[in-house]
């Protein structure tokens, strides 16, 4: 199978052609490796390969399931995959093996994928670029000078380098969202409690986190949440049934959404000219297709809820290295970690159990404060970053402080950690490319469990702007 074959393809049509016999697996698998043999030296996306696996697979494919027979990438954190390497981008578990498949993995893996890869993740996911001691930086197919972003920055690179259709992201703050803006790329943070994180956790840092998948287009990412979704026993989280599956959503007829915008970050953040630009594109093309728009946001407690999300991340990281270094029955040493690790878990010992509780608290007031406006609102439109791309030189692994980090970092997201906080659905869309033909991801979130209307409204938007064949230059 020759490359432009390969890539006019997203995950449904290669299945599609597998399952009629109009191509192998294993001819699809070879077409994706061959692709990461040519293009990873150049952006560093991918941090282990096991072609022997991958290739072994190809023969008894499960072609009769959704994505039989296609190749796919997940995200070096958490997500293990039983006998592949695990490192979470640190040099501590470097060498780690999996001794298990993680829920997640398993449902990808009956859906018929071939895992050929994992990819690049900042150290423990703490960075919005991707830049690691140990593996280096990953940078942006659209433009190699600039970041991929960050934390799920390899499965991006990846995918908008062709390398496969669709891979795993995961995403506590916009690490589904950023990497998929920066690239040009469609990426959905589910509803919390949507996709399970057992059987060894019950949830990532106080319920920020979650978990699905980086796209070309919206119909696999329909198609992929209708493949994992589900309550696991054990789950500390739920969230409402679909009344249908997520795929059906993508051909459904289109609702008249009430279409809030937001102009300034909600934790008062500045947007760059061009990304204000976007905003206005965006609005006009929703007003186009018949939505009513108004300039409306909830208004947020940016004190309160910044000094939550340090709690909440510093005292996890700080969990995390000490269970760490129990396992391996030693004492932390220098080089271990990187600099911004060591802040975030030093940082710890400022908060109190009482710290903890009071941003458990915030977050779940934020929760009912954005009920409260989805009642007003269907959708919240703006931009996924502050400015435009990242570039390499504004990596974030060096800062001698987590709160210095968590401030940079707040800067230059104006919205995706708040969907996080809430558990609220929000997704990037490709949508603006300004001259300099670097994509500027526009964010649309919706209310607790509201998926069906972020893949209807995606549907429509990827019709009325056709992003599938944009694809980058690479040298």
């Amino acid at each position: 199978m020759y490359f432009n074959e390969y890539q006019d393809q997203d995950a449904l049509g290669l299945a599609r052609l597998i399952r009629k016999g109009e191509v192998s697996a294993s001819e699809v698998v070879l077409a994706a490796l061959t692709r990461a043999d040519a293009i990873n030296p150049k952006i560093n996306a991918i941090v282990s390969r096991r072609d022997d696996v991958a290739l072994a697979q190809t023969y008894a494919p499960l072609i009769k399931q959704p994505f039989g027979g296609v190749p796919f990438v997940f995200k070096d954190l958490d997500c293990w995959q039983e006998g592949w390497l695990a490192e979470s981008g640190s040099k501590l578990w470097e060498g780690f093996v999996a001794p298990i498949d993680f829920t997640y993995t398993k449902r990808v893996k009956k859906a018929g994928f071939i895992p050929i890869a994992r990819t690049a993740t900042s150290e423990f996911g703490l960075s919005i670029s991707t830049d690691t001691t140990l593996c280096g930086l990953t940078r942006n197919p659209w433009g190699l000078e600039h970041s991929a972003g960050g934390s799920s920055g390899g499965t991006a690179a990846a995918v908008a380098a062709g390398i496969v259709p669709m891979g795993h992201g995961s995403d506590a703050g916009g690490s589904i969202r950023i990497p998929a803006a920066t690239c040009g790329l469609f990426g959905l943070k589910p509803t919390r409690g949507r996709n399970p994180l057992g059987p060894l956790l019950s949830e990532g840092w106080a319920g920020l986190a979650t978990q699905h998948v980086i796209s070309r287009t919206v119909r696999d990412s329909a198609a992929m949440l209708d493949a994992t979704h589900g309550f696991e026993l054990g789950d500390p989280y739920c969230c409402p049934s679909p009344t249908r599956p997520f795929l059906a959503e993508v051909t459904a007829k289109p609702d008249k959404l009430r279409v809030a915008y937001h102009m300034i970050g909600l934790g008062e953040q500045q947007l760059d000219p061009v990304n204000k630009a976007a905003i206005h594109d965006a609005v006009s093309l929703l007003e186009d297709m018949g939505h009513t728009v108004e300039e409306a946001f909830p208004m947020v407690n940016t004190e309160i809820l910044s000094k939550a999300m340090l709690a909440i991340v510093s005292t996890n990281q700080k969990q995390m290295l000490d269970n760490r270094y129990f396992q391996l029955g030693r004492e932390a040493e220098y080089g271990d970690v990187e600099p911004m690790t060591i802040a975030f878990a030093e940082y710890a010992a400022k908060f109190s159990a009482i710290d903890y509780a009071n941003a458990i608290f915030a977050f779940h007031q934020l929760g009912r404060q954005f009920g409260e406006f989805f009642e007003r609102y269907d959708i919240l439109v703006s931009t996924v970053l502050s400015d435009p791309l990242i570039e390499i030189k504004t990596t974030h692994t060096e800062y001698a402080t987590a709160k210095s980090v968590l401030e940079e970092s707040w800067q230059a997201m104006p919205v995706t950690q708040f969907f996080n906080m809430t558990g609220c659905p929000a997704m990037s869309v490709p949508l603006f490319w300004p001259a300099q033909n670097l994509p500027i991801g526009i964010h649309i979130g919706a209310g607790f469990g509201r998926e069906d209307m972020l893949l209807r409204l995606a549907s429509q938007l990827e019709k009325a702007r056709p992003w599938f064949f944009r694809r980058p230059r690479l040298l």
